[in-house]
């Protein structure tokens, strides 16, 4: 187990209070915006292996593997600009939160350049969002992992979806014809985003329905925009992905599909789906290391949320019984030792 194998600077590194506002800081640069828990490249291979564990146990046998994924291309990626130091493999860093519990509620948090993932539990129950997944390039040609490619599914199924409707609805549905329009209100677009609107440190964030509904799509649009959301519902086990999606779908008259950019088979472009249970953002980036000034299919962006208090189990935490927590402290000159009670989660 991780816990039995850690250093006593390795526990304080890892541990958090299951209430800490530190699960708000993952983000996914190659540089750490917060440096907090174990990087696994720093760490032995039995330590490194059993955080690696925590992960194959919490998720999906497919989910799993494009994680797996994920790191492989970065650590490719490290090959490929010669920075293996800053992108490996194992350039990830894990935190914990709370104390693994059957009956209490914990989570980790597992983060680096372009794969972040968060993992709530309680009891029976797992929330896993927000999360980001990224790619650049987004598939291995070389080496003993060629061959790995992810985020192809999305793109193909954003496509498909997009290329089904009518053109009454793909007029509808495109809000913006250029990936950097013009039209683009202040804010609409940065460098760092580009379009994504939920990513990392946008908790909490207003986001505005646009678009089509899935109420006014066919029925074979309908069939497809459940697949993407299966498809973005990978990392959870089978069965909770069922409970997911059947939820996600539960709000055709409240669940829009919007895009940017061009829809011909060779055009890069970004898709948002939500819904007040979920949202998912698809973007092809312009290139951060491998030098394409424009959006090119190559470089991925893609993310999950779940709003109105679904990200980091916030929606499940007053559901959670309370417990009487006692504090000691050093005594101020004329006081004398006392408890202080609190509630917490």
């Amino acid at each position: 187990m991780v816990l039995f194998q850690c250093t006593p600077p390795q526990l304080d590194r890892l541990s958090y209070h299951i209430d800490s506002p530190e699960w708000r800081t993952w983000s996914n640069p190659e540089f750490l915006l917060s440096d907090k828990g174990l990087r696994l490249d720093e760490l032995s291979t039995s330590l490194r292996d059993a955080i690696l564990s925590v992960l194959r146990a919490t998720l999906s046998p497919e989910g799993y593997s494009k994680a797996i994924s994920a790191m492989r291309i970065n650590g490719f990626l490290g090959e490929i600009v010669e920075s293996p130091a800053i992108m490996n493999e194992y350039s990830y860093n894990f935190v914990l939160f709370g104390t693994p519990s059957t009956t209490r509620p914990w989570g980790w948090s597992f983060y680096g350049h372009h794969l972040c993932l968060n993992a709530f539990f309680y009891r029976r129950q797992l929330i896993l969002s927000p999360w980001f997944t990224g790619a650049e390039p987004n598939e291995i040609d070389a080496g003993p992992h060629a061959g790995t490619r992810i985020l192809t599914r999305e793109e193909t199924l954003g496509l498909q979806l997009m290329q089904s409707l009518s053109t009454e609805q793909q007029a509808k549905a495109q809000i913006y014809k250029l990936l950097h329009d013009p039209a683009m209100p202040p804010g609409r677009w940065n460098r760092d985003d580009q379009r994504h609107l939920c990513g990392a440190f946008r908790d909490n964030r207003i986001i505005p329905y646009e678009g089509i509904t899935l109420a006014s799509m066919s029925m074979s649009a309908q069939s497809i925009i459940s697949e993407i959301l299966e498809e973005y519902l990978l990392y959870l086990p089978s069965t909770a992905r069922q409970i997911r999606l059947k939820q996600a779908l539960s709000f055709p008259e409240e669940t829009y599909f919007s895009w940017i950019g061009g829809y011909g088979d060779t055009d890069p472009f970004y898709y948002r789906i939500q819904n007040p249970v979920i949202i998912v953002e698809f973007d092809h980036h312009s290139g951060v290391f491998l030098g394409n000034d424009e959006p090119a299919k190559f470089h991925v962006h893609t993310l999950l949320r779940t709003p109105n208090a679904g990200d980091y189990g916030m929606a499940l935490r007053p559901l959670v019984g309370a417990v009487e927590q006692v504090f000691e402290w050093e005594p101020d000159e004329g006081k004398i030792v006392g408890g202080h009670a609190s509630r917490t989660l």
